[in-house]
């Protein structure tokens, strides 16, 4: 079983990584990117942390989010235990913005479904538990 949540732990990191490449460059899919580019001004508008007073500017947003899924992506995939478990809270947290931007813009249920999906993969790593040590053997 622990096999499987290796598995599942690197290639949600590969996956995180690979849609962070896709917004901060186009050379995985210039159209995703323009894409991309143009659903970040909109998710700047509905931003969070708005009703504080921060307005994010869309590219940069798009830029930071891109960077930290990269990066948390590379850790959640390849990271020590330690940086895994930063790594999945972080993008955690990201899924839950993106969840509760999409639901704020009254985007289509569907739309929510891959970051519901990747939230609830990031949760059961994080809640399966690491092995329990085995109890050595007195004899």
């Amino acid at each position: 079983m622990a096999a499987a949540f290796t598995a599942l732990r690197v290639l949600l990191g590969l996956f995180f990584l690979l849609t962070g490449v896709a917004k901060l460059s186009d050379q995985l899919s210039a159209e995703l990117h323009r894409h991309m580019k143009s659903q970040f001004v909109r998710f700047a508008e509905v931003f969070p942390l708005k009703e504080f007073g921060f307005v994010p500017e869309p590219g940069r947003y798009l830029e930071v989010v891109g960077w930290v899924e990269v990066v948390a992506g590379l850790l959640l995939a390849f990271g020590p235990q330690l940086l895994q478990e930063i790594s999945n809270f972080v993008l955690s947290v990201i899924m839950i913005g993106a969840i509760y931007t999409l639901l704020v813009l009254r985007e289509p249920l569907a739309m929510c479904a891959p970051a519901t999906l990747c939230l609830g993969l990031l949760l059961l790593l994080n809640i399966r538990g690491h092995a329990a040590p085995t109890k050595p053997k007195f004899e």
